[in-house]
């Protein structure tokens, strides 16, 4: 849209503009910039260019500014983007440490500490595979880009179902903030950041992110009070960047967290049986009280992670040379009481069950090194290569008494990865309006697992597993300028996830190698269209419409009895749905954001039967003939897969003195979802709505608000664990408090 781009001078993603939170510096000057511009342009890098995001031939969405402040306020981490976005879930069964990602429906319940997923999270520019690395606290980041669909040409490996993408604020940029707030349950967040120029050439930015709460959930089958759910979560950033010349640019970058505090709190018996209905630990009619449970087990957390980043970029003149190299290490261990309860109760419990999750040490190394034209017209290209080398142990224990400290089961795995690619993509404009682009991506992946168990079961000795495929993906994308106010597009896409293997060993199999499972790679085929457009400054409209055939589909078989996790491979998922997304700023003190998606993704296989119910549900699929407790999930919903979503932002200001008066609030709903891969009367939620609410006074200078975040106290389940009774955990309950900023 060649007219509205000279319309807008501006080059910073803001989602919502004048009015709401304290922004960082750079997205605080581009909110002044634009302040009587009405909607300014929003440059995203979804095509590892920056290109403006009307320009761009994929469904993309982007949080910034306002909408990605009001997310992180009172203590919110990565999980609170879900439902912000169309089409993106998110949940844990870890807590803030292992967060399980879902775009247009396709994800993976599974919770075992190698678990492979659909969505690919890519921090400036460097895929983060384990689910443990995906929980990175967001601060001091100039925009988060949500891509919808395959993205397997550009990105590689196991992006079937999209990416989410987060971008940095870079160590050029002058500048700094510094914010403080205090919360409900002496919730605690400090973050700022301080960069620019030290000398010719040479500048630095160091940022850094502290959240802390006090334990919240009272056990009362233990002495005191208030002992669960606190947590206390540092990282910090640092980044220097050298650039002699305005050809050659180096930066490298310094990442650390450190996570203490304790594991996600289950509920025995959180279902009413029959329903969905919450209930209490006193009984079936007493309400739920998010604030207490009764537990035995031994409870903690701890996560450590280190990365070390280089990005070389080398200007040549026709095309730049961009070499990005990363490593990133950590340590992880994990205790919870996995039957959520007493023996007394709530309600029955077949026994108890403490078990433990560790990984040792974890080493991803990561290369790719690519080359991109630099020309504005004509044929633009990009090609590269990418390299990816992990290595992953993990321990599971499982405890006879909820307070031991001797495992009687203990298993060990060793995971070793590695992963190359080649890649290539043209663009051409044919004619001023219509223009095309065409990918092509070689896959290669092998995996090894090696299992050992020892425990009541005998020293069972050893088993391993390996998984090898190679395989083409490609994408081809047309964009039309209808008008200077509206292009159209449209995208064929094909995507591939590598081979996968499951090696959950720690409960009852007769062999190590009974309890390794592998699926086989699967394959996406993606069908999009979609119409975008920008009307006078004010207003910005986007629709996609999109349908999908996942074949052999990777799924995870979760729960039972054993508490078990096994691959299996499904015939086909068929998806389809839309996403529309609405902007307006109808005068300049006025913001409106409005987000809406509907996803259909149905299993479709009349073969594919699983395991249900671990005990106390009631499965609502049917049976295999001859087969008690095997059940069909053909034409079932995938799990943590809500057909609908809705999102809505508002914000409006009143100048006062030298600054204004404002209030922003942001709501979020999504359907019904279900929690396994079968269906059941009690694992499921009918649907969720949460809000938030910030309002305060800020000049150019200084920000002071007051917050809420699920400021209707909203109770959704929000996942379940199938194992000996109707085990389940609940969403973040309302926190509220004050916050004070500055930019300098």
């Amino acid at each position: 849209m060649r007219s509205i781009r000279s319309a807008i001078t501006s080059s910073v993603a803001i989602a919502v503009a004048s009015t709401g939170l304290f922004l960082t510096p750079a997205a605080h000057a581009q909110d002044e910039a634009t302040a009587d511009e009405g909607l300014g342009e929003i440059v995203v890098t979804a095509q590892r260019r920056e290109e403006n995001l009307q320009d761009v031939p994929l469904s993309v969405d982007v949080v910034s500014g306002d909408k990605l402040d009001a997310i992180n306020a009172g203590g919110g981490d990565i999980r609170a983007f879900a439902g912000r976005v169309p089409s993106l879930n998110i949940e844990s069964s870890f807590g803030r440490t292992f967060p399980r990602f879902y775009i247009r429906g396709l994800g993976n319940t599974d919770f075992d500490l190698n678990a492979s997923q659909p969505v690919s999270l890519v921090y400036d520019d460097v895929v983060l595979e384990n689910p443990i690395l995906k929980g990175f606290p967001v601060f001091d980041v100039e925009r988060v880009e949500v891509l919808r669909g395959p993205q397997g040409t550009l990105f590689g490996r196991n992006t079937p179902a999209g990416i989410v993408k987060f971008d940095s604020a870079r160590p050029d940029k002058d500048g700094g903030y510094a914010k403080a707030s205090y919360g409900r349950f002496d919730s605690v967040g400090l973050e700022g950041a301080v960069g620019g120029k030290l000398s010719e050439g040479l500048s630095a930015r160091v940022s850094g992110s502290f959240q802390r709460r006090s334990d919240w959930v009272d056990n009362v089958d233990a002495p005191g009070s208030n002992n669960l759910e606190g947590y206390e979560d540092i990282a910090l950033r640092g980044q220097i960047q050298y650039a002699p010349t305005d050809e050659v640019k180096l930066r490298v970058t310094g990442q650390y967290r450190d996570f203490d505090g304790t594991a996600r709190v289950f509920h025995a018996n959180l279902f009413v049986p029959g329903t969905n209905d919450l209930r209490g630990i006193g009984g079936i009619t007493d309400p739920f009280d998010r604030g207490e449970v009764r537990a035995d087990g031994l409870n903690f957390q701890k996560l450590k992670l280190y990365s070390i980043a280089s990005t070389f970029e080398y200007d040549f003149g026709p095309a730049t040379l961009t070499s990005v190299t990363a490593w990133w290490s950590g340590k992880y261990t994990s205790r919870g009481d996995i039957d959520g309860g007493v023996p007394a109760g709530p309600g029955f419990i077949p026994f108890s069950a403490n078990s433990q999750d560790d990984v040792p040490d974890l080493d991803q190394l990561t290369q790719e090194l690519r080359i991109s034209s630099n020309n504005d017209e004509g044929l633009k290209y990009q090609a590269g290569v990418f390299y990816f080398d992990e290595s992953l142990a993990i321990a599971s224990y499982n405890y006879d008494t909820p307070t031991g400290t001797v495992p009687s089961v203990t298993a060990l795995q060793q995971q070793d990865s590695k992963a190359w690619g080649v890649f290539g993509s043209l663009t051409y404009p044919f004619t001023d309006q219509l223009s095309l682009t065409a990918g092509l991506r070689y896959n290669d992946d092998e995996r090894r697992l090696d299992v050992s168990r020892a425990g009541f079961f005998g020293a069972i000795g050893t088993g391993f597993a390996e998984v090898e495929d190679n395989n083409l993906t490609w994408d081809v994308s047309a964009t039309y300028e209808a008008s200077d106010a509206v292009n159209v597009y449209a995208r064929v896409a094909k995507g591939y996830r590598a081979p996968s293997i499951q090696g959950r060993a720690l409960f009852v199999f007769t062999t190590v190698q009974d309890a390794i499972s592998t699926a086989d790679s699967e394959t996406i085929m993606s069908y999009e269209a979609g119409i975008k457009t920008q009307f006078s400054n004010r207003y910005r409209f986007n629709l996609s419409a999109f349908k999908y055939d996942l074949n052999n589909a990777q799924l995870t078989a979760v729960g039972g009895a054993s508490n078990a996790a096994r691959l299996i491979n499904v015939d086909n998922v068929d998806g389809l749905g839309f996403e529309a997304e609405f902007e307006a700023r109808p005068v300049d003190n006025m913001t409106f954001t409005a987000g809406l998606s509907y996803n259909r993704a149905k299993i479709e296989d009349s073969t594919a039967f699983i395991t249900g119910c671990g005990g106390g549900c009631t499965v609502t699929d049917p049976v295999r003939p001859g087969s008690p407790g095997i059940y069909s999930i053909n034409g079932n919903q995938l799990p943590q897969a809500p057909k609908w979503s809705f999102n809505v932002t508002a914000g409006y200001g009143v100048p006062v003195g030298d600054g204004e008066i404002y209030a922003f609030t942001d709501w979020a709903y999504r359907s019904k979802v279900n929690f396994f891969l079968y269906t059941s009367e009690e694992f499921n939620d009918d649907h969720m709505l949460e809000g938030g609410l910030r309002i305060g006074y800020r000049t150019d200078k200084w920000d002071f608000a007051a917050f809420a975040r699920n400021i209707t106290n909203d109770k959704s389940a929000v996942g379940g664990i199938d194992f000996n009774n109707l085990l389940g955990f609940v969403n973040e309950p309302r926190i509220w408090g004050f916050e004070a900023g500055i930019k300098f």
